[in-house]
């Protein structure tokens, strides 16, 4: 008899999340409303009129807002990719509930298994007293079977891979808002991404404003 039933069995099922995802915000300075000057008309000692134009006080006021409201653009930072998702309770939960599913996947794959695996176990006990025509139809059958299994876990490994992906651009997608709400909040003009691919090769410990941010993402992801 030979021993040409075997399978293959490859069902990796883990959560690998690879994200790189740029962020940049530019706060706008309204155009601000000018007042129109105060005309102020003199007359002197020879009947002649003098017209002077004073400029209103909120002009002055006006155009220093606009000169802070463009300073604030200035503000750049970034923010550490690896210690924000890590830290981010909304990719926290995605995470256990995606382990959850990823269990009774790998379930699926151990009972198809284990049914084929028993299957050629009966056949080998059996196939000294078979008959020649008996052996070649249980291989054959259990020929289909083995790519009825390997079907299966493909299907398996497709389905892991889609509700992987969903699962993490459904948590980028409320974390990028989340961040661009952070961002427009406190006058930032740019947030970058610090990921271990190396997208920014330096940065000042001071322009590092992962800590601040995760603890507002958290705090919105709470509020849901």
């Amino acid at each position: 008899m030979k021993n040409s039933l075997q399978l293959a069995i490859n069902a990796i099922l883990v959560i690998a999340v690879a994200v790189l995802f740029y962020l940049h915000f530019a706060n706008q300075p309204s155009k601000t409303a000018r007042k129109a000057a105060t005309v102020v008309k003199t007359t002197d000692s020879t009947g002649a009129v003098t017209t002077t134009e004073t400029p209103d006080a909120t002009d002055v006021t006006d155009d220093t807002n606009a000169l802070a409201a463009v300073a604030d653009t200035d503000k750049v930072a970034y923010v550490e990719s690896s210690k924000l998702l890590d830290g981010y309770k909304g990719m926290q939960d995605a995470r256990k509930t995606f382990e959850t599913k990823a269990k009774r996947w790998e379930a699926q794959n151990k009972t198809m298994v284990q049914g084929f695996q028993n299957a050629v176990q009966q056949y080998q006990k059996q196939a000294e007293s078979m008959t020649a025509e008996q052996r070649a139809a249980t291989e054959q059958k259990l020929g289909a079977q083995q790519q009825q299994v390997g079907a299966g876990q493909q299907k398996l490994q497709q389905q892991a891979q889609e509700e992987e992906a969903k699962m993490t651009q459904s948590v980028l997608e409320r974390l990028n808002k989340q961040i661009e709400k952070y961002g427009k909040a406190n006058g930032y003009r740019l947030i970058l991404i610090a990921a271990p691919s190396g997208t920014i090769a330096y940065g000042r410990k001071d322009l590092d404003i992962t800590p601040q941010v995760l603890k507002y993402i958290n705090s919105e992801y709470a509020k849901k």
